[in-house]
């Protein structure tokens, strides 16, 4: 983020963006869109977030195009974020750790998403798997979608469930924070959820590690928003945005200068 500035490029090759770069929505189309993503953004933004489902809708086939992005945007030393949400318990849990974050997995991620909603502690095999292996997480924590407030803002006694995520994630951060480093456990907090830190009482800045924002750009994400939703915590955010920088393609300067262009914006904004 130092070196790139504060984006999170998506990678969202979902049918109605491939096709609107007059691309044939098949294994062929994907390759070409991903492949013109990767040339745009290897080595020039912080981080890539490829979104696994676009990816897995078309099979093995998806899924190898999917690893091959991963491989060539970390060669080119750029972070990729893998955005497949996952989330189970036990040996399960421990598989997708495994293939997306372990030592012998494919094409490992240097973080994925993970969703935390039966029970923090069942992301514990993911969590020392990247630990383990200097990669990290992303929990979901506040999401900007209507149903997530039926689960992220109901109460467990005196604390909300989306601030039991938050102060799960900076348990895991304090030895980082006290050494005054980033940790590695970060959290998903949508850019557009308004005043629902505030009402719920969460503390983000206290979190220690990275705060994904997606919803930046396409989805009205705003600088205002940034600032009202992580006031102090502004300093730790990773703004997200996809289809408006997507939007410029298939271009592949296009792509790049509309990223850049993103970036700067947002540096200015973060400090």
């Amino acid at each position: 983020m130092q070196q790139h500035g504060p984006l999170c490029a998506g990678i969202d090759p979902h049918r109605a963006l491939v096709e609107s770069w007059e691309l044939s929505y098949d294994l062929d189309g994907l390759r070409s869109f991903t492949a013109a993503c990767v040339d745009a953004f290897a080595g020039h933004v912080a981080v890539v977030k490829p979104q696994s489902a676009f990816f897995e809708v078309f099979g093995s086939g998806g899924v190898a195009v999917l690893e091959d992005a991963i491989r060539d945007l970390r060669a080119a030393g750029t972070l990729v974020l893998l955005d497949a949400k996952r989330g189970d318990i036990g040996s399960t849990m421990a598989a997708y750790a495994e293939a997306y974050l372990g030592g012998g997995a494919p094409a490992p991620a240097d973080a994925l998403t993970v969703s935390p909603y039966l029970g923090f502690e069942s992301l514990r095999p993911a969590l020392d798997t990247a630990a383990a292996h200097g990669r990290g997480v992303f929990v979901l924590a506040l999401t900007s979608n209507s149903e997530g407030k039926d689960v992220q803002h109901a109460r467990l006694g005196e604390l909300s469930v989306a601030e039991s995520m938050v102060l799960g994630a900076t348990a895991e951060n304090a030895a980082a924070r006290a050494a005054g480093e980033l940790g590695s456990t970060g959290l998903v907090v949508g850019a557009t959820v308004g005043s629902a830190v505030q009402e719920l009482g969460l503390d983000l800045a206290a979190v220690g590690g990275p705060l994904l924002a997606p919803g930046v750009g396409a989805q009205g994400g705003t600088a205002d928003d940034l600032r009202r939703v992580f006031g102090d915590a502004l300093p730790d955010v990773l703004p997200a945005s996809s289809r408006d920088v997507l939007s410029a393609g298939p271009d592949v300067a296009a792509l790049r200068d509309r990223a850049a262009a993103t970036s700067e914006r947002l540096a200015a904004l973060i400090g």
